[in-house]
């Protein structure tokens, strides 16, 4: 099970990374006319669609680059806990991220940062609303390798960077985790179990 989870994981990550990367050459042949068109305008009702299509956009490939590793370890990581987790993380924060940069933002907006820092902010927190010993394991290895990311919520003057993206989409990841939380099961399940065993 867990298994065929992690090649559908890889599949599904992968095929969304590389969707990225051909958008981007779209972009590129096009005179990069898909940023005007579909990035996110804060406070613009023309740029309301950039919500939907501006973490497909990137400003160049060192930008790109710097999305694709992180959305492959932290998608597959995420994708292992089940497709419909995995979708809801990634709607909360695709979206979270977009809805703040368009109240929030401060210029056109584009890029996938908000969806690493929700998928990030998921896995750091969803093993202390499990009670997981080992989801709380993997989210100290995951802090120390992207740990430093976190200061990009930050605003930091003179930057082109959208902190409204990532500190919003880190909300949404927090919020996916808090809806995706397992609960407790109802007083008598185990002893149920047991005796339908017997």
């Amino acid at each position: 099970m867990l298994a065929e989870r992690a090649r559908t994981g890889l599949l599904t990550v992968g095929l969304f990374t590389a969707l990225l990367w051909a958008i981007h050459l779209v972009n590129v042949l096009t005179g990069t006319r898909l940023v005007g068109w579909l990035g996110i305008d804060p406070r613009e009702l023309e740029g309301l669609d950039g919500i939907l299509f501006a973490p497909l956009l990137h400003a160049g490939v060192g930008h790109l680059v710097s999305n694709t590793f992180p959305l492959l370890v932290l998608g597959f990581l995420t994708f292992l806990e089940g497709a419909r987790r995995f979708s809801v993380a990634v709607a909360a924060s695709w979206l979270g991220s977009g809805i703040g940069v368009w109240i929030f933002g401060g210029g056109l907006t584009i890029g996938a940062s908000g969806v690493v820092f929700g998928l990030f902010a998921y896995l750091i927190v969803r093993g202390f609303y499990n009670r997981s010993l080992r989801q709380i394991l993997l989210a100290g290895v995951l802090f120390l390798m992207y740990g430093s990311i976190l200061w990009g919520v930050l605003p930091s003057p003179g930057s082109n960077v959208s902190w409204q993206a990532h500190l919003f989409g880190a909300l949404g990841g927090l919020l996916a985790a808090l809806v995706l939380k397992r609960r407790p099961a109802p007083e008598g399940t185990d002893r149920r179990r047991q005796s339908n065993r017997r």
